[in-house]
C-alpha cells in the first residue's frame, strides 16, 4: 500500500512538471499562476491563549522549585496503578476491550481520519480512464440523380469506438484546498483528543464505581458486625428481664435497634449490587454475566503532593481537543475567504477514437486536448458573505467554548485539592471520634451490667459508635474518589517532588 501511495505521488509529481513545462513553453501562461499564487488569501487570525497561574490556589502556599515542573506529553495509561489494587487493574483492561462509548469514540477518530485523507487527496492530480462503444441510428435526406424534386429521407447507421485517459487538477492559488487540509487535520486531531478524553474520563468513572462498591461492602460487613453485637444485647436485656432486674422497655428498645440494623444492612447490600451492575457496564459486559468477589477493604489513596504545576492541564485531552477545533475554525476562515476568488482546473485528454474497432489504435484516430478553466462566482446574493461571517462566529464559539474548558478545568483541580486535603483532616478526626465513641460504649454497658444505668445509655452509646463507623467508612470512601478525580483532572498523574 505504501509503495501505491509513492508511485501514484510520483506520477502526480511528473505530470504536474510535463504540464508546467507545457504551459510555459506553449502559451506561456504557467509564470503568470506562479504569480497569483502570492495572492493567496491571509491567514485567519490567531487564538488568543489564555494565560494559567503559577500555582493552585488551593495547593501549598511555600515555593518550590518542582511548581514550574514540565507537563507530560501524554495522559499516562495506567495512572490508577497509583493505587496498588490488582482487581482495580484488571477491570481496567477489560474496559478497555469490551467499553461500547469507548468505541464509537474511536469509530469517530476513525472517521475524521478518512475526512482527513479525503481532504489531501483534493490537492493532487485525479486521474480517469474510460472506454466506449456506440452505434446510433439516424434518418438523413439526399436528392436521386436526374430529378428534380427532393428524395424521401434515408436511413444511415454509424459507429463510434473511443479509449482515452483523462486528468484535472484544481491548483491552490487562493489556499483553500490547503485550508481545507488544515481544517480536517485539526479536526483529526480533536476527535484523537476526544478519544483520549473518553478513555480517560472512562477510567476514571471506573475508579469512582469500584470505590463505591468496597465501600458497600465495607458498609455491609460493619453492620453485620453490628447486628451480631446487638443481638447479644438484646439478649442480654432478655436475660435481665426474666431475673426482674430491668422491664420491657429495655427489651424492646434493643430488639429495635436490632431490626434497624438489619433493614440497614438490607439497603448496604442492594446499593453493592447497584455498584456491581454499574461495573458490569463499564466493562461491556450483562449484569447477568458479571461478577466480583466482595473484598470489603478500600485501598489507601496516594499522597497528594503539596505542590502541583498548573502547567499539567496542558495534558488533558479535552483542553487539546477544545485547541484543535480553534484551529480547525481559524482554518475554516480561510476556506471561506478563498471562495472569492476565482478556482483555475488545469485538464487534459489523451486517446483514440474511430469508426470502426480495427482503426482505434491507428495514428489518424489519436485525439488530445489540454487547458486551463478558470471559473469565478460574479453575483450569489451575498452568500459568500454570509459563509466568512458564519466561518468566523464558529471560530469565536471555538474559541469561547475554549476558554470555557480551560476554566472548568481549573475549578475542577481546585475544588478536588481543596476536598482531598479537607478529607484528609476530617478522616483523621473522625478516626480520634471513634476511638472517642468506642471507648464511651464500653463504659455505658459496664455500668448498665452493674446497674448504675438504664439501657437507654447503652443504647446511645452504639448508635454512636455506629454512626462514627459509618461516617469513617464515608469520609475514606470520598477521599479516594477525590484523589480519583484530582489526578483524572490533571490528565492521570502528577510530577514526583525530588
Amino acid at each position: 500500500m505504501l509503495s501505491f501511495h509513492y508511485y501514484f505521488y510520483s506520477c502526480s509529481r511528473l505530470l504536474h512538471k510535463r504540464w508546467s513545462h507545457f504551459l510555459f513553453q506553449k502559451t506561456g501562461f504557467f509564470l503568470p499562476l506562479a504569480l497569483l499564487s502570492g495572492c493567496a488569501s491571509a491567514p485567519p487570525p490567531a487564538p488568543s491563549t489564555l494565560a494559567l497561574p503559577a500555582a493552585y490556589k488551593e495547593a501549598a502556599a511555600y515555593a518550590s522549585l518542582w511548581q514550574q515542573a514540565p507537563a507530560p506529553t501524554a495522559v499516562p495509561a495506567q495512572w490508577w496503578q497509583l493505587f496498588a489494587d490488582p482487581v482495580l487493574d484488571q477491570l481496567q483492561a477489560q474496559a478497555q476491550q469490551g467499553n461500547p462509548s469507548l468505541a464509537q469514540s474511536l469509530a469517530r477518530w476513525q472517521a475524521a481520519q478518512a475526512a482527513l485523507g479525503t481532504a489531501e487527496a483534493a490537492r493532487l492530480p485525479t486521474l480517469g480512464a474510460s472506454a466506449s462503444g456506440q452505434r446510433a441510428h439516424s434518418a438523413s435526406s439526399g436528392s436521386s440523380a436526374g430529378s428534380g424534386s427532393n428524395a424521401s429521407p434515408q436511413a444511415a447507421t454509424s459507429n463510434s469506438y473511443s479509449l482515452g485517459l483523462n486528468a484535472s487538477w484544481e491548483l491552490d492559488l487562493w489556499g483553500r484546498l490547503s485550508a481545507s487540509q488544515a481544517a480536517a487535520q485539526a479536526s483529526a486531531e480533536a476527535s484523537r483528543a476526544d478519544l483520549a478524553a473518553a478513555q480517560l474520563s472512562l477510567q476514571a468513572q471506573l475508579v469512582q464505581s469500584y470505590f463505591f462498591l468496597r465501600s458497600s461492602e465495607a458498609q455491609a460487613q460493619l453492620l453485620a458486625q453490628t447486628i451480631d453485637s446487638y443481638e447479644r444485647s438484646w439478649q442480654l436485656t432478655r436475660n435481665r428481664q426474666r431475673a426482674g432486674l430491668v422491664s420491657s422497655a429495655d427489651v424492646a428498645q434493643a430488639e429495635a435497634q436490632y431490626r434497624s440494623a438489619q433493614a440497614q444492612l438490607l439497603s448496604a447490600q442492594a446499593s453493592r449490587a447497584q455498584w456491581e451492575h454499574a461495573l458490569a457496564a463499564l466493562v461491556g459486559q450483562a449484569p447477568a454475566a458479571f461478577s466480583l468477589a466482595p473484598s470489603a477493604e478500600l485501598p489507601a489513596p496516594p499522597a497528594v503532593p503539596p505542590l502541583l504545576p498548573a502547567g499539567l492541564l496542558q495534558a488533558r485531552p479535552d483542553i487539546a481537543a477544545a485547541q484543535q477545533r480553534v484551529a480547525a475554525a481559524n482554518a475554516q476562515i480561510g476556506v471561506a475567504q478563498a471562495a472569492f476568488f476565482p478556482a483555475l482546473t488545469l485538464s487534459g485528454q489523451l486517446g483514440q477514437r474511430s469508426s470502426t474497432w480495427a482503426q482505434v489504435f491507428d495514428a489518424p484516430s489519436r485525439f488530445w486536448s489540454l487547458g486551463p478553466a478558470l471559473a469565478l462566482t460574479l453575483f450569489d446574493g451575498g452568500a459568500r458573505a454570509a459563509s466568512v461571517a458564519s466561518a468566523r462566529a464558529s471560530q469565536a464559539q471555538a474559541e469561547a467554548s475554549y476558554r470555557q474548558v480551560v476554566l472548568t478545568a481549573l475549578q475542577e483541580v481546585e475544588d478536588n485539592l481543596s476536598a482531598a486535603s479537607a478529607l484528609a483532616q476530617q478522616q483523621q478526626r473522625q478516626q480520634q471520634a471513634l476511638v472517642a465513641a468506642q471507648q464511651a460504649l464500653q463504659v455505658a454497658q459496664n455500668q448498665y451490667r452493674a446497674g448504675t444505668v438504664a439501657y437507654l445509655n447503652v443504647l446511645s452509646a452504639q448508635t454512636q459508635v455506629l454512626t462514627t463507623e459509618r461516617s469513617l467508612l464515608d469520609v475514606r470512601n470520598q477521599r479516594l474518589v477525590a484523589v480519583g478525580t484530582l489526578l483524572k483532572n490533571l490528565g492521570g498523574q502528577w510530577p514526583q517532588e525530588p
